[in-house]
Formats: structure tokens, sequence, C-alpha cells
């Protein structure tokens, strides 16, 4: 008997596919009190740092760190509504909509623009050259996030790949059908060289790889 494939094992809710429930997921929200800086850490499921803020309210929070931000540092003229802010200026962490938390440019090094202002919303320009309006209403960050060029560093070992994937809840390493046993995969087995079937849209789970229903494969003829 067959053994589950991939995608049945995920569907199924095994522990490798999974987000570990020890880690770390800070709440990122602005908040309407000021603060000061007193930590910069680090998230395993970011690239970007994390400054850890004290409020004066007496509680704590995270938001992502930016190019230039230290320990000790405020943050009260960092975060600011759009309405504040002038027109070519580069933003980062910009909400979508008002208290909906940072959701836009919080990888390292993107930032975006702002284009043009009107009395009730904003048109910024994001890392994709395309243009956003948003209400004048959302919060942004002054700046750019830290930690650019954190991808351009090449992972020597592949157990460094797999403990970020891992803090990611994503599988690794992933091994081809090809590669693999009959018993494991449909693609598997010492037949592995030829050209295999479509699978039809009603064939049952186990038998669904590759492309399945599709009306043609291959590239077009010029």
């Amino acid at each position: 008997m067959g053994k589950r494939l991939r995608q049945q094992r995920r569907g199924k809710g095994a522990g490798n596919y999974r987000v570990p429930n020890y880690a770390f997921r800070p709440n990122l929200v602005y908040r309407n009190v000021g603060g000061v800086v007193t930590d910069i850490v680090k998230n395993p499921r970011m690239d970007a740092p994390l400054a850890e803020i004290a409020y004066a309210d007496k509680t704590t929070g995270h938001l992502v760190a930016l190019e230039g931000m230290s320990v000790g540092a405020s943050i009260s003229g960092t975060v600011m509504k759009l309405s504040d802010i002038k027109e070519g200026s580069i933003v980062s962490n910009v909400e979508t909509f008002p208290n909906s938390g940072p959701k836009l440019c919080r990888a390292p090094g993107t930032f975006a623009t702002v284009v043009s202002k009107t009395q009730k919303d904003s048109v910024i320009q994001l890392p994709s050259k395309k243009t956003k309006k948003i209400s004048n209403d959302c919060r942004a960050m002054l700046g750019i996030p830290a930690g650019e060029g954190a991808g351009e560093k090449p992972f020597m070992k592949a157990g460094v790949m797999y403990h970020l994937k891992h803090a990611r809840g994503k599988h690794y390493p992933t091994t081809s059908g090809l590669a693999k046993n009959a018993v494991d995969h449909p693609y598997g087995g010492s037949g592995s060289g030829k050209r295999r079937k479509q699978v039809g849209k009603s064939a049952p789970p186990g038998q669904k790889v590759g492309s399945f229903g599709a009306r043609r494969t291959g590239r077009r003829k010029q």
C-alpha cells in the first residue's frame, strides 16, 4: 500500500508542517501614546529586527526597527499619520486602513514614497512602482526598515536553512517525486523516466500529482 503524499500530510496537519507553539509572535500595532526604544530583538520569523518599545502608560510592545534606530530613541516623531507627512517623504510600515497595524513595506530595505495628498486620502508609490490610495488617518513610520541585505547572505549549511524554515512553519528539505520510491509517490520508481499521463479531476487524492485536468501541457508551437 502506498504512503500519503506531501499535500495529504499537510492537509491532515502533521507536526512537520505547523509553526511551533513556542514561536515568537509579536503583535505589531501602533499606540496612541509615546514610547522609548528599550531593546533591539531578533524575530526568527522575520528578516527585519524588531524594536521593543516601552510606552508612557507602562506597557510594552514591538515595532519594526528602522535604520539608525538605537536604544533610548523616542518614537514620537517617527510614527505619524499620513496627513502630517509631507509629499515626497519616505515611509514604511504603512497601515492599509486606520488602526490596522503596519501592513505595507515591512521587509528590510523596502519603503514607499508619498506622491500626492488630498484632504481625505494620500497616494503612495510602493516598491513595485504601483500607486495605492490610503486614508490620511492611517499611520506610517518615517524611515526604512533595518536589515537590508539579509537575503544576500549565503546559506553555508543545509542545517541553517532547516532551522529558518522550521521557525516559519515551512517544510525543508523537500524531495522531488521523481527521486522517490514507487511506494512514496506516483512518479517514483524505476519508470521515473517515462512520460506520465494526465490525471483527471475526479481522481482520488492519492493520484492527484503534477497536472490534473489540464487542457494542454508543454510549450505552444511558434
